[in-house]
């Protein structure tokens, strides 16, 4: 998007409203709805399953297919999604990470069936991978070979569709497992030295046009309600990128410097008390990017008001959509040049936020770089220990969250007057359907090409090869998302990542609260006669960790014996783990909805494994109607994101420990 003159008034910023569910079919009205109603970019969100490599007939899919964006299994998938769409007039943003060089194939080849010059196609995968690792879980491939992925793709796409972001560094997520401002900042800037410095490393790009390598690297970032803050933060952003790109890099000209970013302001900030409040919030938060024009975004989309209570239905995203009309048509905001510059207190701020993100780089620098900080687990502790002492700050009321610790009287809202209907709900039978039609596809394709151009990508995968040909080549042969994923696990293997909680600290914990709970624990183990344990799980795909490693954390200072071994586990897998480690409660964390299929599937297990004594709870965004479901199926407490004290819950599941097991 073409930067006016200083005395002409600002272009507005792509628009966009982050979207995708059921089956690409469903996707693609809604697309065509929000299009219709002035969106400027579309944004896809992708289902688990598609994310992480798996088809919907995959054990790890059940539960996931769906539901927290639209599953892509194939050409004929992203066929639907994209119809009566031409693409060489969209700007497509994919939050696609392990498996943006597939989808990225995917709608490549798509954009080739409609006519499109691959030259033309604008747009970005988010191919972030380094903060699946830290934040999201979305991750399929240890760090080097992923690393090699998008390397590959950066450099295809420089040669092959210029106008493509091949990479979109994300910092948002960071925020949401408690990045603070500088460690945003420098996290951010350490993943993309990676990626630029293994870029220029591969040989596949001449020094010559390494700066058209740098001008197509775009961000995308979290805006919280401390807006001025996080408006300093985007600055002091723009000013580091421009210092890295033209010291390390040697690039010269000033617009391949610019640092361009998209934002889709802080999810995990909603609140499920008075949601109503997260109308204010968003607004609030989307001034973070917009209000200095020397740092503006240049794509935002915002969730809506209710995301805190499952997912958004058409008239709420068409809410959010209509806050960002009115900021860029209705108010004088992009009348005016940068109105901060000059503000000493501005640039107080942003020199402090500078300071600590230069330091924080310096020190993941002199261990190797990002992917070393990721694989000795420090920058995954520092995130954990920064977002416990965030929520000790809430528990203690010194950070205030206005309808949740202070101020939480109310009237009842006549926003969720409809109940359950306040929502979107995903039909259970649009996963039967995408395990019917995948089956359906693989019966009628050419089996033979598949399997040949698989060979070829698993022999690609053992050389030094660019991979996005060999990807190509799978997608029109009709390959599977989870038979391109399963050939380079083959080659690569797996990964899993450290967890961040073993090594995490939290400061000011030490309350009398936490020392009675603690007391209580450690009285409980005694009457039992051995130590009390707990097992967090993550079953099926979800990979947002930051809830279960909390309660790990606090588990273990309140006195428990914690058993955490990450995300992205079968039922079975919880069960065995259950049984063996003979833990006194099952704890599991989920956000993706799939509560109702994965949670009984543990409670079932754990009886058959004649361990039904032992407890389940659950936490996670979870609809009032669902809870009830899950007490009724033996579930022995349900807590969402309005049980924020974390100790309460603590003591309360030591209260179900005791239920079960009756001390004397």
């Amino acid at each position: 998007m073409p930067y006016p003159a200083d005395r002409e008034r600002d272009r507005p910023w792509v628009m966009r409203t982050y979207a995708g569910h059921s089956s690409a079919a469903a996707s693609n009205a809604l697309y065509r709805r929000n299009l219709a109603k002035g969106q400027t970019g579309l944004s896809v969100a992708f289902d688990l399953p598609t994310q992480t490599g798996y088809d919907p007939d995959d054990e790890l899919a059940k539960g996931e297919v769906g539901k927290v964006g639209v599953p892509i299994s194939h050409i004929g998938d992203m066929r639907q999604l994209f119809d009566q769409i031409p693409l060489a007039g969209a700007n497509t943003s994919m939050t696609i990470n392990a498996t943006a060089m597939w989808l990225l194939a995917l709608y490549v080849t798509v954009a080739e069936e409609q006519g499109a010059d691959p030259a033309a196609l604008a747009g970005t995968t988010q191919n972030d991978i380094i903060k699946e690792y830290l934040s999201r879980g979305t991750y399929v491939f240890p760090p080097g070979p992923s690393l090699r992925l998008i390397t590959d793709m950066v450099a295809w796409t420089v040669s092959n569709v210029p106008k493509w972001n091949p990479i979109n560094i994300c910092s948002y997520h960071l925020q949401e497992v408690g990045a603070t401002p500088a460690q945003e900042v420098a996290y951010a800037m350490c993943t993309a030295i990676a990626v630029l410095d293994s870029v220029r490393d591969s040989g596949q790009v001449p020094q010559e046009k390494f700066g058209d390598v740098v001008a197509r690297i775009s961000f995308f970032v979290n805006a919280g309600v401390r807006f001025v803050e996080e408006m300093c933060k985007m600055r002091a952003f723009a000013q580091i990128w421009d210092e890295i790109t033209r010291e390390r890099y040697g690039v010269e000209n000033p617009k391949h410097r610019r640092f361009r970013y998209g934002v889709q302001v802080n999810s995990l900030g909603l609140t499920e008390a008075q949601p109503e409040n997260n109308v204010q919030r968003i607004v609030l938060e989307m001034l973070a990017v917009s209000l200095s024009r020397n740092a503006r975004a240049r794509a935002i989309q915002l969730p809506a008001w209710n995301e805190a209570l499952g997912l958004p239905r058409p008239w709420d995203q068409q809410w959010a959509l209509r806050m960002q009309q009115v900021l860029a048509y209705e108010t004088d905001l992009l009348e005016y040049e940068d109105i901060f510059d000059g503000s000493p207190v501005i640039e107080a701020k942003v020199n402090e936020i500078l300071a600590g993100a230069r330091e924080e780089i310096d020190r993941v620098q002199s261990m190797g770089g990002a992917v070393a900080a990721v694989e000795s687990g420090y920058m995954k502790s520092q995130l954990v220990s920064s977002l416990a002492d965030r929520r000790r700050r809430v528990e203690s009321g010194e950070e205030i969250v206005v309808g949740v610790n202070k101020f939480d009287t109310t009237e009842p809202s006549p926003l969720q007057a409809e109940g359950a209907n306040a929502i979107e709900t995903i039909d259970p039978i649009v996963e039967l359907h995408a395990v019917e039609a995948i089956q359906q596809w693989r019966a009628n394709r050419d089996n033979a090409a598949v399997e040949a151009s698989l060979d070829a990508l698993r022999e690609a995968a053992k050389t030094d090869q660019n991979l996005v040909e060999v990807t190509l080549a799978c997608a029109r042969a009709g390959v599977t998302t989870g038979e391109w994923s399963q050939a380079l696990r083959d080659t690569f293997g797996e990964y899993r990542a450290p967890t961040g909680v073993s090594g995490a600290s939290a400061s000011g914990e030490a309350g009398s609260e936490i020392a009675r709970v603690r007391d209580r624990v450690r009285a409980t183990g005694e009457e039992i006669g051995e130590r009390l344990r707990m097992l967090v799980g993550k079953p099926g795909l979800d990979g947002h960790s930051n809830g279960a490693e909390q309660v790990a954390v606090r588990a273990r200072d309140v006195g428990f014996e914690v058993v955490y071994q990450g995300i992205r586990l079968t039922p079975a897998q919880i069960v065995a783990a259950a049984v063996q480690e003979d833990v006194h409660v099952v704890g599991l964390s989920i956000l993706s909805g799939s509560h109702l299929e994965v949670v009984p599937a543990v409670v079932d297990g754990l009886r058959e494994a004649g361990a039904g004594d032992i407890p389940v709870i659950v936490g996670g965004i979870i609809p009032p109607d669902d809870a009830a479901k899950l007490r009724e199926r033996g579930v022995a407490r349900v807590f969402t994101p309005k049980d924020y004290e974390l100790t309460e819950i603590m003591d309360e599941i030591v209260t179900v420990i005791r239920e079960v097991r009756s001390p004397a």
